[in-house]
């Protein structure tokens, strides 16, 4: 029961801080929209991009909601949780009845609730200046599947908050898995455009399979098995290595 009160405790906590966190909410929140109309701005609303069955905004829409939710929980993650270690306030949860998975999880959930605003206005977007239009049932199916998708890369913002020490390390880290599961994610452009070697690559990153089960629900698909089980072994592995490390810091300290 203290376990819980202290989780729910840390999560309200998490929330209050990143809503006061002017800079922070505009790249998680307006970046991924003007990025959306800075790609998909001119591009034809009836043209589809080849091998996907997809118009370009359409396509694009999903990827940029599901890189503001990327944005929203990995950097936010790893940059608070580098500062709280050098402030000292991580000590502080260590004499509390908070464990290392309450600890995740209140990391984890209150990053995911902060993705949703990025969400639904890339959705908003998309729909008033490139006139997308889906049925309800997918308005609803694709912010559930991308909102609740972001929990993998909040797990690994947490884990890259605990496994690199210092600006010098933290950072290009960050920016590298960051950047690096984007691009090569296939949020930034289609992965068609890739050559065969760096697609055979692409479908095995988390990212890809994030952004393929938006684009299934577009398509009124089911999503593809290969997908949920990247997205579940990734949010395993990643969960469990925060976890870890966070018990490894604590033995440190």
């Amino acid at each position: 029961m203290l376990t819980t009160l202290a989780s729910w405790g840390l999560i309200k906590l998490e929330l209050t801080r990143a809503l006061r966190n002017r800079k922070f909410l505009f790249f998680s929140v307006l970046y991924p929209s003007l990025l959306f109309l800075l790609i998909a701005g001119s591009a034809s609303t009836t043209e589809k991009i080849d091998g996907t069955g997809l118009t370009l905004p359409t396509y694009m829409m999903v990827s940029m909601a599901s890189f503001g939710a990327l944005t929203a929980v990995l950097m936010g993650n790893s940059e608070r949780i580098a500062k709280e270690r050098e402030s000292g306030w991580v000590r502080q949860l260590r004499l509390t009845t908070l464990p290392g998975r309450g600890y995740v999880l209140a990391k984890t959930a209150s990053a995911a609730v902060v993705s949703l605003p990025s969400i639904v206005i890339v959705f908003v977007v998309a729909a008033l200046v490139k006139d997308v239009r889906l049925d309800a049932w997918q308005w609803l199916a694709l912010t559930g599947a991308i909102w609740a998708g972001s929990l993998v890369f909040a797990a690994l913002g947490v884990a890259i908050g605990y496994l690199a020490s210092g600006d010098a390390v933290r950072r290009p880290v960050t920016m590298i898995v960051y950047f690096g599961l984007s691009m090569l994610g296939g949020l930034w452009m289609p992965t068609t455009t890739f050559p065969q070697w760096l697609q055979d690559i692409a479908r095995w990153l988390p990212t890809h399979a994030y952004a393929s089960l938006g684009r299934a629900i577009e398509q009124s698909h089911a999503p593809h098995t290969t997908d949920l089980l990247v997205l579940a072994v990734s949010f395993a592995l990643f969960a469990g290595g925060a976890a870890w490390l966070y018990r490894k810091d604590t033995l440190k300290a």
